[in-house]
């Protein structure tokens, strides 16, 4: 049980609520272009390039696949399309929740404000949020922050939006390098690692762990 009473749970969104389809995505657009004996070795750098892109300057969500994706293919030696990367981000704002995250999500919500500060864009942001079916106290947005998680800025906007404090937020992220990691360093105390098989656990940084969001709410006693 998590003893203790947020006045905020907040989320990541992709990967946590939405299911994050990127690397089956990029498999398939990039199967005549990426060897199949590199492929998974591909995505993996593929993956950190991305968290490499939004530790800088904030840019616009698109340049960041448009740019993660150039690079990775230039490191391999390989030939870029933009039309590769522009079809991931036209994707992204149609992919929908895990199934169990709406009626966790509602339950949840029937004690507490349920807020998401998510990399997202502005412009897509919305179309996700609606497919999960649960309201939300507010949803904050890595280009209102002008700074993407795992950098404090993002963090301290939702703070100061929502005029609170880590000690008065259950955070809960299936990511401990984008979410969990920064959150124990800002003294965000309470928090669960969703465990959808993206990273390696890491519990050293004292999160809660689950396999899937409907097991949070009993460990809130709701």
């Amino acid at each position: 049980m998590i003893d203790f009473e947020p006045k905020y749970i907040t989320f990541d969104m992709h990967g946590t609520l939405i299911r994050w389809q990127i690397k089956d995505m990029t498999r398939k657009l990039l199967a005549d272009t990426v060897p199949a004996e590199l492929m998974d070795e591909f995505l993996k750098s593929f993956a950190w390039q991305r968290l490499d892109e939004v530790l800088g300057p904030w840019k616009p969500f698109p340049d960041v696949i448009h740019d993660s994706l150039r690079k990775t293919l230039e490191r391999y030696n390989l030939p870029y399309r933009k039309s590769d990367s522009q079809a991931i981000v036209d994707a992204v704002p149609t992919w929908g929740p895990y199934p169990e995250v709406p009626a966790a999500l509602r339950a949840l919500a029937s004690r507490y404000p349920l807020v998401i500060l998510s990399n997202a864009s502005d412009e897509q942001v919305m179309s996700n949020v609606e497919k999960l079916e649960a309201p939300f106290h507010a949803v904050y947005t890595a280009e209102q922050a002008q700074a993407y998680k795992p950098r404090y800025q993002a963090f301290e906007y939702m703070f100061n939006q929502l005029n609170c404090g880590p000690e008065d937020v259950l955070h809960i992220s299936a990511s401990p390098r984008y979410d969990l990691m920064v959150c124990n360093d800002l003294g965000i105390k309470n928090k669960v690692h969703v465990n959808r098989g993206f990273e390696p656990s890491t519990p050293g940084y004292n999160y809660y762990e689950v396999n899937l969001l409907s097991q949070v709410p009993p460990l809130l006693g709701i």
